[in-house]
């Protein structure tokens, strides 16, 4: 099985591409799952969403790409079929913002149960960001190499990401790719993991868009794997993680939102009826990634 990570092609099981894990054999002890997630870096859980939920959320994000005009005339509207513009969408808001229009999806990243699983694996009252991430993206979108750290490092460093793709998720769509090992890159941590997109006035937060690269200097494999609608993978902020690129002609929906211990500090770029978020992220007087990596020598 071969993939595409931006200009590069890699094969599954080999040097730089293997399979994820699944947690699910250890989903009822949450010591395993805490030790499991130090391990890795991440948690696979099959099936942690109610699948009819996930589909009910799609159906409403696939109304709003038709209602842009953003997908094919004529085509089904299950199958997200991109439209010849071919251009990504994104949804960004807090859920306050997001409920009117999306209600399913709202209520799926932040119900109780939910809320009361991270509570469960944080070992406290947990709560969500109030912003959610969920985007639509076309036909040779990808995600570049990056830590979640550079865009919401300002409260907490306890910050996990659950990213859900929103529908049955294939390799060619485009699925989310973790770095394994890259949870205990010092040295990035120490420097492109202390950046703050806003403060240091980046184009982009993206580390890298060459997954090779990655693996030949610093070490470590990718990993992936397809999912299926209500499969979710957590991960920490300082996971390296990137995604395959979409390489067919219908969108890939997925979403990206945040839980925290309520006791810890927050970033409040992200919380409250009208965050703020990024004040200053690819502004014209930006600097690049490449300009940073060469004042820090990563």
């Amino acid at each position: 099985m071969k993939v595409m990570m931006g200009d590069r092609e890699l094969t599954m099981g080999s040097r730089y591409l293997t399979e994820l894990r699944s947690s699910n054999d250890i989903l009822d002890n949450v010591e395993l799952l805490r030790a499991r997630l130090q391990e890795d870096g991440y948690l696979l859980i099959r099936g942690l969403h109610d699948r009819g939920r996930v589909m009910a959320a799609r159906q409403d994000f696939l109304s709003s790409l038709q209602a842009m005009q953003r997908l094919q005339p004529g085509s089904k509207l299950e199958d997200g079929v991109i439209g010849v513009e071919n251009k990504n969408a994104i949804w960004g808001k807090s859920g306050f913002e997001l409920q009117e229009q999306f209600p399913n999806f709202v209520e799926l990243v932040s119900s109780q149960p939910l809320i009361d699983f991270f509570s469960k694996l944080l070992g406290g009252p947990a709560i969500t960001y109030d912003y959610k991430w969920p985007r639509a993206v076309a036909s040779g979108g990808n995600t570049g190499a990056h830590y979640d750290i550079v865009y919401m490092g300002r409260g907490t460093k306890q910050v996990y990401t659950l990213w859900t793709p929103l529908g049955d998720t294939s390799y060619e769509l485009g699925t989310l790719a973790m770095l394994l090992g890259s949870q205990h890159f010092d040295i990035l941590k120490r420097t492109y993991g202390e950046l703050d997109v806003d403060r240091d006035n980046l184009v982009s937060g993206w580390f890298s868009e060459d997954p090779i690269e990655l693996v030949d200097q610093y070490g470590g494999q990718w990993a992936t794997t397809e999912f299926q609608a209500g499969d979710v993978l957590i991960f920490g902020m300082y996971m390296m993680h990137a995604s395959l690129n979409n390489t067919t002609n219908r969108y890939r929906l997925s979403s990206d939102t945040r839980y925290q211990l309520a006791s810890e500090p927050v970033d409040d770029r992200w919380m409250g009826v009208r965050p703020k978020g990024h004040t200053a992220l690819g502004s014209a007087t930006a600097k690049t990634i490449q300009q940073v990596r060469a004042e820090q020598g990563i």
